[in-house]
């Protein structure tokens, strides 16, 4: 939650794994509560629920790999060997002890965990605003169980509370249809308890259970569902496009009309570091991927690490006209050419290309570790992306909520400035809109995954990369009851 610390209570603060998920900070100083008598008034719940919402600054570890592992970018970094399992990734030579795989297997894992830890005791008292407390804290858990599906496939599913030691030997992994069918019924019972907008920004609304309703129902394949889903969101009159594309990303414009779901960064310090990313309030992605800056003036920009470095095939893909390649590629031959004075040191598989969207400003610095901890909050869901998700369901469905041209046609206006742009609203031209319109956002591995366009991926193996592999050390400790994804 922007312009707000965020104090996480001991008790749903420190998880190490799926397999130690229970292990509470039970110290119990004097005058404090430990995890069995907490609970006992809205506060507690309250303060609970910010220790889920939490989690999702972890998730842009998620967004980062999403790019590397598509075709729309390289790894890149100063060497070959920097952030090794990134590399990896990038190369499609991941392995089952892939520690940026098993941190993705951890952080989503801690944040259900919090959510479950809710859900124990949810009937321990009652108050007003419970009802709104436990939508949001299922609409989280769903979200972290979508992503972990997104990267792992069957996963194990837990919903009804912590999870001891002794139960992870036991339990074995879920089929994704059975936590599909879980999460549908989730958002779905949230839904009437969730606002369409939240005093305070960045908690979930009803706008953000629809659109990730939508989305998991089109990675089913369910394309009527799927529409009437998007449907809901369209029809509301909560969203718009805002009109200058590049905006969108601007400090200064977080949380906007156009936002239906925003992952908050504060970027205070709060003694994390390299060492515990999952520790930061801040957005680390985001120092990791500038230029490597070295002297000038090259303001309003701060210098980064230059990983996940977009390749010349994808700004080719945009039409001189188009808006979108300004504001999503930062060119840095362009960039020097008018400040002769900065001066910037190559990083590895240079393109001459940044993410322009999650570039890193000067104005944005803290110390010590500024690289790692930047204030950009992450636009989990646009409304553009809802358009296009729609228009492709839409086009596929049995009955039409809403004409597929149309929502294309309101994303191509708006990044050509006019409708003199406008292509037909194929399944094809829709895909490739969606490359254009999210570049550097994240989704288009898994884009090409559920769309079956793998062939453009550098490295990829059919019927073994549509996943990751699980981390070998969480199926050693769940007494290696669980079958490794296919080909791993």
């Amino acid at each position: 939650m922007k312009n707000k610390i965020i104090y996480l209570i001991a008790i749903t603060l420190t998880f190490v794994s799926f397999t130690s998920c229970d292990d509470y900070l039970d110290i119990s100083p004097e005058g404090q509560q430990n995890s069995e008598n907490f609970f006992n008034n809205p506060q507690d719940f309250q303060d609970a629920l910010i220790g889920v919402y939490d989690l999702l600054s972890t998730t842009a570890l998620n967004n980062i790999l999403g790019e590397i592992a598509s075709d729309n970018s390289l790894c890149g970094g100063e060497n070959q060997a920097d952030v090794l399992d990134w590399q990896q990734i990038d190369d499609m030579i991941h392995t089952p002890d892939n520690g940026a795989l098993r941190s993705v297997w951890q952080w989503m894992y801690a944040g259900i965990s919090r959510a479950n830890y809710i859900i124990e005791f949810q009937d321990k008292i009652d108050f007003d605003e419970k009802q709104g407390v436990l939508a949001e804290n299922l609409f989280l858990r769903s979200y972290y169980y979508f992503e972990l599906i997104k990267f792992f496939g069957d996963v194990p599913m837990y919903t009804d509370g912590r999870i001891s030691i002794a139960e992870t030997q036991s339990i074995d992994r879920t089929p994704k249809s059975e936590i599909y069918s879980q999460l549908e019924s989730d958002l779905l019972s949230t839904i009437e308890n969730l606002p369409w907008q939240q005093v305070q920004k960045g908690r979930a609304t009803k706008g953000a259970a629809w659109a990730l309703l939508g989305k998991i129902y089109l990675y089913q394949n369910k394309y009527d569902e799927a529409a009437d889903a998007f449907n809901k969101v369209i029809s509301s009159g909560q969203y718009q496009l805002v009109s200058n594309y590049a905006s969108i990303f601007l400090n200064n414009n977080e949380n906007n009309v156009e936002s239906i779901f925003e992952v908050q960064y504060s970027g205070s310090q709060e003694g994390a570091g390299f060492g515990c990313f999952q520790c930061l309030e801040g957005n680390f992605a985001v120092g990791f991927m500038g230029p490597r800056f070295r002297d000038g003036d090259f303001t309003p920009y701060a210098s980064g690490f230059s990983f996940n470095v977009p390749i010349q095939e994808l700004v080719d893909l945009y039409d001189a006209a188009d808006t979108r390649k300004e504001a999503t590629i930062f060119d840095i031959d362009a960039f020097v050419a008018s400040r002769p004075d900065v001066t910037y040191n190559l990083g590895s598989e240079h393109t001459g290309y940044f993410n322009k969207k999650y570039i890193p400003y000067a104005d944005d610095i803290v110390l010590p570790d500024q690289n790692i901890n930047r204030s950009n909050n992450y636009r989990a869901i646009r409304y553009s992306d809802v358009l296009l998700m729609a228009a492709e369901a839409n086009l596929q469905a049995s009955v039409q909520k809403d004409n597929p041209q149309d929502l294309l046609d309101q994303v191509r206006d708006r990044a050509f400035g006019d409708s003199n742009n406008r292509i037909t609203a194929t399944l094809e031209n829709i895909l490739n809109e969606r490359k254009l319109e999210l570049a550097g956002e994240g989704h288009h591995f898994f884009d090409q995954v559920r769309t079956g366009n793998t062939a453009s991926i550098p490295g990829f193996t059919p019927n073994k990369n549509e996943v990751f592999p699980i981390p070998r050390i969480e199926i050693e400790l769940a007494g290696n009851r669980w079958d490794q994804n296919q080909g791993y």
